[in-house]
């Protein structure tokens, strides 16, 4: 073999190293980001609550925000449950003042669901105290040079998300 291909194969063998690398650290950040992102979604639910209300309510209010105004149907779908269940946890949340209800104008034996002013406010208040909770954390347990690199993950992060 000449020195020349002797050069190339050794330089595509570093490369497919180089690759197998790459390829192995890409499914470390995987399943690392994975199990980060499901400890702080959970962190973040502990540390704000909407009073007594479960899961399944603060759920449905989320929704409510993020998506606009729907049916028990609507919402029962997103959530993949039975409109049965989703009925009982959208009462709960009317009976509290979080949710109102006017006639669907295209089906009127339907009713379509939107937060109220106190639903809005409870939402709000909400994101507030997991929003304090995370300030806090980053001023308490990350230097000043860490926020930053942690600023540059987080533009990092956004570039994945928009993908």
């Amino acid at each position: 073999m000449a020195t020349g291909q002797k050069m190339a194969s050794r330089t595509n063998n570093e490369n497919d190293a180089n690759g197998d690398d790459d390829i192995a650290l890409a499914l470390s950040l995987a399943g690392e980001l994975r199990v980060l992102s499901g400890k702080l979604k959970r962190r973040m639910r502990e540390e704000a609550s909407l009073g007594d209300f479960t899961f399944s309510q603060t759920r449905v209010l989320t929704l409510l925000e993020a998506e606009g105004p729907a049916t028990v149907t609507a919402l029962a779908r997103a959530e993949g449950v039975r409109p049965q269940s989703m009925g009982e946890t959208v009462s709960s949340l009317k009976a509290a003042g979080l949710v109102s209800g006017e006639p669907d104008p295209v089906d009127g034996r339907q009713t379509v669901l939107s937060r109220s002013a106190a639903g809005r406010k409870a939402s709000k208040a909400n994101r507030a105290e997991r929003e304090d909770w995370l300030f806090r954390a980053i001023r308490a347990k990350l230097a000043p040079a860490e926020q930053k690199k942690l600023a540059a993950g987080v533009d990092l992060l956004r570039r994945l998300l928009d993908t």
